[in-house]
């Protein structure tokens, strides 16, 4: 297969470009509209086509399939440039910045007859996968709950145009906050949504302070800095999300996710199971998982389905995931 990359920052250089190479795929054109920058990952992967736009790469190289690693305002308009010009496609999370374009991505994939993946790489972790294949094999019982946790103690980035709403369309919500909830939810099998209850807020963020990952501009940061929410499903589940670039917690960081079933409880990260057996109470851990890749999963898996019979679940996830994402930020 001949692969484009939109986009040529940090996550297409250390997860997208190289795990394509390793899968044996054709790796044969770059994007950015920066031609420096496109230039410079070119000479770094061998890569034979560099681009500015989106629109020329597509129209003059024969691919077959493309990432999607650009600022989230973007991924739009770009997912649907390249379905219409007969791309399978992969794009970073988040999917988009609102449910209606989840709709139309998803809408723009039927009508191409091509697969519509997104970059969500938790699920692709070794402990995530194994838990997953726990819930759907019934170890747990029913998932009546669940907790995800995305928080910084002082994690704002100090790089890039993550403090800037317009080419985000929001912070640590779209940033971070949606991959524990889109963990959380496809741990749950993606329930249908009822109630949403959340607000986000600038708390930390618009001051100067300590800053772990970087300096930023507490002048200029127009996104939120905190986000909580409650959903409830259709099928009586719910679930608290927590999430904040910047927060007076101890840890420096932590990444969690919690599913509480009428059988057993887990959590991650670390995978974690909490059981009652023989009258006593149990947590217990797995004694050794292998190690691999999640990128270089989540590229093989988007591969295969390439050339597999069409199914449009992650692309339906989506719409969903964006319909919670929506009503936090109203």
């Amino acid at each position: 297969m001949k692969i484009g990359i939109i986009g040529t920052g940090g996550i297409a250089t250390s997860a997208h470009i190289p795990n394509y190479v390793k899968a044996g795929m054709d790796v044969v054109a770059v994007m950015n509209r920066t031609r420096a920058n496109g230039e410079r990952v070119a000479r770094q992967f061998g890569i034979p086509n560099v681009y500015e736009t989106v629109e020329e790469m597509l129209s003059r190289k024969n691919l077959d399939a493309v990432s999607i690693c650009t600022p989230n305002a973007l991924h739009k308009e770009q997912v649907l440039l390249a379905l219409e010009a007969g791309c399978h496609v992969l794009c970073e999370k988040p999917p988009g910045i609102s449910e209606n374009e989840a709709i139309e991505m998803l809408e723009a994939a039927k009508r191409a007859g091509k697969t519509l993946h997104y970059g969500f790489h938790y699920r692709h972790r070794e402990d995530t996968v194994l838990l997953k294949r726990m819930i759907d094999a019934g170890e747990l019982g029913d998932i009546y709950a669940a907790t995800a946790l995305a928080l910084r103690r002082r994690g704002i980035p100090g790089w890039g145009v993550f403090t800037n709403k317009e080419l985000q369309g929001g912070g640590a919500l779209l940033d971070i906050g949606v991959h524990m909830l889109d963990l959380a939810l496809h741990l749950m099998g993606y329930p249908k949504p009822r109630e949403v209850v959340g607000h986000v807020g600038q708390y930390l963020g618009n001051r100067p302070g300590v800053g772990l990952l970087g300096e930023w501009d507490a002048s200029s940061l127009t996104v939120e800095d905190t986000a909580r929410a409650m959903v409830t499903f259709e099928n009586g589940a719910s679930l608290l999300l927590d999430v904040s670039y910047m927060a007076n917690i101890e840890e420096k960081d932590t990444m969690r996710v919690e599913c509480r079933g009428t059988k057993a409880g887990a959590s991650l990260f670390p995978l974690t199971l909490h059981t009652e057996k023989f009258g006593a109470l149990f947590d217990e851990r797995p004694a050794y998982l292998t190690e691999h890749d999640p990128y270089e999963r989540q590229i093989r898996l988007f591969l295969e389905a390439c050339g597999e019979e069409l199914n449009y679940r992650q692309a339906e996830e989506a719409v969903i995931l964006h319909h919670i994402i929506d009503r936090i930020y109203q």
